[in-house]
């Protein structure tokens, strides 16, 4: 699909690394470039598989890398000529950095009009936070989300999944980057993308920021509708002490739920939001163990599923038919959410530098001219 787009890629860690892996497995042709000698810091943080960290290479496939210090002259017209190739650059850098560089948005579309250039930063790029360090955890605490992440009178604990980092600093900007790009397909110059992670997250609480602002709903911990409010939509532990994650929120699929448990005194309570009634369902399914509740529920729509530990998702039917998890000599890797074809994964996660002469090979530099800026640390 992005097979005629061209990516450089100057992030380091999740969020850009996850964005551009997104437009890698569509196609795109993402060059990742990377500090001599060192490169992108994820690559050494874990459990190292094939001379790199296996979670870098589950976000870096489909990719090429080149290292170029742009802090000397010369790497810095290097990676403008590559620049003047390419029709997006992907950054993290606080805001100014790029400026400071000499390869500001201003220096970059000058080289070529219709460039897109993505800078990913945790508040943005205007604003009193712009240039404040922060990670995931912070970017959901500003957005409201990570305060309502636990049950009343509890403190909130942080998400195992970097939601920012990944909804709105890979995904949102992969997003903007396409549309971007389509714009520039139909005669509109280049732009520069400010994507904000917290902006992002914010966006996603959009439903309860409404609700609440109109009068209705206070969003408060465990007790919003769809945050455990509810006994027919939350997490309940299991005789096992396992648990069960329920979402019969239509009184079809509840109905049809305490059918099957032979608990019809409980129809009544799906919208009851009182302590008895939570107590009276949460006995229930405190009855029997988790896979006893799945077996007795099979075949039913009652929205009720195991709640997977992770060494159990692999093997979970829906996951193994849908071909979504896989082991490559860089390690396992969750293939794409949507399914591009069986010809989408092209490149293993590259070495540091591993295609640095092929890329600069394009722009003039030749193998006597790739030894001569190896001596001088330019790449």
């Amino acid at each position: 699909m992005l097979h005629q787009i061209r990516v450089l890629d100057l992030t380091r860690l999740l969020p850009g690394a996850f964005c551009t892996m997104l437009l890698a497995d569509m196609g795109a042709d993402v060059i990742k470039i990377e500090e001599p000698g060192t490169g992108d810091y994820g690559r050494w943080m874990g459990t190292q598989v094939k001379g790199a960290a296996a979670a870098f290479n589950a976000i870096n496939r489909n990719k090429r890398s080149v290292t170029l210090n742009l802090k000397s002259e010369a790497g810095r017209e290097l990676f403008k000529q590559l620049t003047a190739r390419a029709d997006a650059v992907v950054e993290g850098n606080r805001p100014g950095v790029m400026d400071r560089l000499g390869l500001g948005w201003s220096t970059l579309q000058g080289l070529k009009p219709s460039l897109v250039l993505c800078s990913i930063t945790g508040y943005g790029q205007t604003g009193p936070f712009a240039s404040r360090a922060g990670h995931d955890i912070n970017y959901m605490a500003i957005a409201g989300a990570l305060g309502l992440n636990s049950w009343a009178a509890e403190s909130p604990h942080p998400l195992p999944v970097q939601v920012a980092d990944v909804g709105a600093g890979a995904q949102g900007a992969a997003t903007a980057i396409l549309g971007a790009l389509l714009a520039v397909a139909h005669g509109a110059p280049g732009r520069h993308l400010d994507v904000s992670m917290t902006d992002g997250a914010l966006s996603w609480m959009r439903l309860l920021v409404a609700e609440e602002a109109a009068g209705g709903e206070r969003a408060e911990p465990g007790r919003t509708r769809l945050g455990g409010g509810l006994p027919c939509y939350r997490v309940y532990r299991c005789a096992d002490g396992r648990h069960l994650s329920l979402g019969a929120l239509e009184p079809k699929f509840w109905n049809a739920l305490c059918t099957a448990a032979d608990r019809p005194d409980l129809l009544p309570l799906q919208f009851d939001q009182s302590a008895e009634a939570h107590g009276r369902v949460e006995e229930m399914f405190g009855s029997r163990p988790r896979d006893a509740w799945t077996r007795a529920f099979e075949g039913l729509d009652v929205c009720c599923e195991p709640v997977l530990d992770l060494d159990e998702v692999a093997g979970h039917p829906q996951i193994a038919a849908r071909g979504l998890v896989i082991d490559t000599a860089a390690g396992r890797e969750v293939a794409p959410a949507v399914p591009f074809g069986d010809d989408w994964r092209r490149l293993d996660p590259p070495g540091l530098g591993e295609h640095t002469a092929e890329v600069l090979s394009e722009v003039g530099v030749d193998a006597a001219r790739l030894a001569e800026l190896r001596t001088a640390g330019v790449v």
